[in-house]
């Protein structure tokens, strides 16, 4: 969430620095919201003093035997006036705090503008060149049945996978690895989250109202609503949620595997074969929550950290910078790094690492305490992808194909595998 006063102070100019990302702020409403809200509440401001000074004459009435019918009656009229206006307040409040919830973050200096012009940034490995007609990931796990959409659809409908044998193995694998990677090389805290969120978590980190329709609901009665989380950066950020931390206590750095549940809603015309967009898919999240100062150092290592996972699986690949307006919401920058598939003959997002400022900070109330003045102050909060295990499966599937069918298993996986080298797929 944007900080309130710099939307009181230089509107304007917040609205001229969400153009590049596609995002009309409707300056005129804000305006005639809060021209409402100074007038109501100087009217409140006003009544409440006027109210005071006649309670304290009520009791100076009393001194002196003094009928103070007429004064009590005044003060009660005064009461009823009061709590209107305080009414009429909340809701000009509540209308200032929805717009305010569905404004996306300031875009940083150094985010590329435009609608489609991400920058390539660099570029890693060299895509194979095959000397025998390749086959999709679909196709390479389809012909033993350990890829398998058909009983995967009859279980569950259409957008989900049923994955068996050495294949489930090696998705197993995949995110063992990054773990392991992220935790003993990386210095990151493994956690093992919940599954479902309470809504005040998921509007912490900018999921809820804005992308509701994008999220799986459970209905829980009296006992209120649960959401499945569409990623573990929820419960992660959210750990830093309501505190003040120490100085000493930052970085926080997490990682976990979870399994990511999303509707898919905006999905439409997007690319949807086989594995590549599921309802259901599971990723390994970092997450770090940071003194402000560093957070545009700590995206670039972040970026780096989930970088080497592809290196060491030797996954050709590119990290692209991208442009306003490309950006997730609650960004202010965002690297995602595309894998090559080679049955598509491009690079596909793998994962997306952001710097998301103090936005998320703000609505959480996450902060830590400045050594140098000793007031609480807002964290940096950043989160990326490393990686999303299903895709990287389809990659290594793809990218390590032999003639015959069989995929060769990295030598960072074979550890996880109990020695596999070559997984046969005409059984």
């Amino acid at each position: 969430m944007l900080d309130p006063q710099l939307l009181r102070s230089n509107l304007q100019d917040v609205a001229d620095r969400l153009v590049p990302r596609g995002f009309a702020l409707d300056v005129a409403r804000i305006e005639a919201l809060e021209e409402r809200r100074k007038t109501v509440q100087i009217r409140t401001e006003a009544l409440q003093a006027e109210r005071n000074a006649i309670s304290k004459s009520i009791g100076q009435a009393k001194q002196h035997g003094e009928d103070i019918t007429p004064l009590m009656a005044n003060v009660e009229h005064m009461g009823n006036q009061l709590n209107e206006n305080k009414a009429a307040l909340d809701k000009i409040q509540a209308e200032l705090e929805a717009i305010l919830l569905g404004i996306p973050n300031l875009p940083h200096e150094s985010v590329p503008v435009g609608e489609n012009g991400s920058v390539e940034v660099r570029r890693w490995g060299t895509p194979r060149i095959f000397d025998f007609e390749i086959k999709d990931h679909a196709a390479l796990g389809g012909k033993s049945g350990w890829v398998d959409f058909e009983t995967a659809a009859k279980l569950s409908g259409a957008r989900f996978t049923l994955l068996r044998g050495p294949i489930a193995c090696l998705h197993r694998a995949l995110a063992q690895f990054m773990i392991n990677l992220h935790t003993c090389e990386h210095g990151y805290e493994e956690a093992y989250t919940p599954y479902m969120m309470r809504a005040p978590a998921l509007q912490s980190t900018g999921h809820l109202p804005t992308f509701e329709e994008d999220l799986f609901k459970i209905a829980r009665g009296g006992e209120g609503d649960l959401y499945l989380i569409p990623t573990s950066e929820v419960p992660l950020t959210n750990l830093a949620a309501g505190r003040i931390l120490d100085a000493e206590q930052l970085p926080l750095k997490f990682v976990a595997h979870t399994p990511c549940f999303r509707s898919e809603a905006g999905a439409s015309g997007r690319d949807t074969h086989a594995m590549l967009r599921l309802y259901q898919f599971d990723m390994v999240e970092l997450v770090q929550i940071i003194e402000p100062s560093n957070s545009m150092g700590a995206l670039e290592d972040l970026t780096a950290n989930a970088e080497k996972a592809l290196q060491l699986l030797g996954l050709p690949y590119r990290t692209m910078a991208l442009c306003t307006g490309d950006l997730p919401f609650s960004a202010v920058k965002t690297h995602d790094l595309e894998v090559w598939i080679p049955s598509q003959e491009n690079y596909r997002k793998v994962s997306s690492c952001s710097n998301r400022g103090d936005f998320q900070a703000r609505r959480m109330q996450a902060r830590f305490r400045n050594p140098g003045t000793g007031k609480p102050e807002l964290v940096h909060t950043l989160n990326g992808s490393a990686l999303a295990v299903g895709r990287t499966l389809v990659a290594v599937m793809e990218n390590y194909q032999q003639a015959d069918g069989s995929i060769r298993v990295p030598d960072v996986l074979k550890q996880y595998m109990g020695g596999m080298d070559i997984i046969s797929c005409g059984r």
